[in-house]
């Protein structure tokens, strides 16, 4: 049996680009640009498919970068948003996951895995790497906001959050169960301090 490829995570910089836009076109991604979290409720209604784009393009220009991308074999294959929870204005302003305390935490708000590489480790990297990178750039913590499936399986897109039981394994302690919901699951707060 052979082992599985390497999956090498990197920062989203601007010559990473070509490869954050080609895993992001012609998915259901390309639709939020992952610009659902960093927009307000108002301007992410009244912005564009293209108007997102941009606004992820001009990100990964900029430190910190946006996000991390994952790849196996040269490909990427794999997206996590990351960043000082402050730069996330929904987030900012959201009522059911409200901020627990002053601490200039960063937050992952997202996780995309190609289809064809799912359940392959590949969100686990993802994880791993956002957590390296955070602490490399002198984050005092991060935040994310998985669903609890238990047992069960569920859609990829209801999961884009992850998976309570990924940031478990990690490290990250539960802090709360929030109101937010994802495919009628709750989303917990859970926070890593670095």
């Amino acid at each position: 049996m052979n082992a599985p490829p390497p999956i090498d995570v990197r920062p989203a910089t601007a010559d990473r680009w070509p490869d954050l836009a080609l895993l992001f076109s012609g998915t259901p991604s390309a639709r939020c640009w992952c610009a659902y979290w960093r927009l307000s409720a108002g301007a992410y209604a009244t912005a564009s498919p293209e108007e997102r784009r941009q606004l992820l393009r001009d990100r990964v220009g900029r430190e910190p970068a946006p996000g991390m991308i994952a790849y196996v074999g040269g490909e990427a294959v794999g997206w996590c948003s990351l960043g000082p929870r402050v730069g996330f204005e929904r987030l900012v302003r959201s009522r059911t996951i409200p901020a627990i305390d002053d601490r200039p935490v960063w937050a992952i708000v997202c996780f995309r895995v190609k289809t064809g590489h799912r359940r392959r480790g590949v969100a686990r990297a993802l994880l791993e790497g956002a957590v390296a990178y955070a602490r490399s750039q002198g984050a005092v913590g991060l935040e994310a906001y998985p669903v609890d499936p238990g047992e069960r399986r569920i859609r990829a897109p209801d999961a884009y959050g992850g998976i309570l039981r990924m940031f478990d394994m990690a490290g990250f302690r539960r802090v709360v169960a929030t109101e937010a919901r994802s495919a009628g699951l709750r989303r917990w707060l859970v926070r890593l301090d670095l």
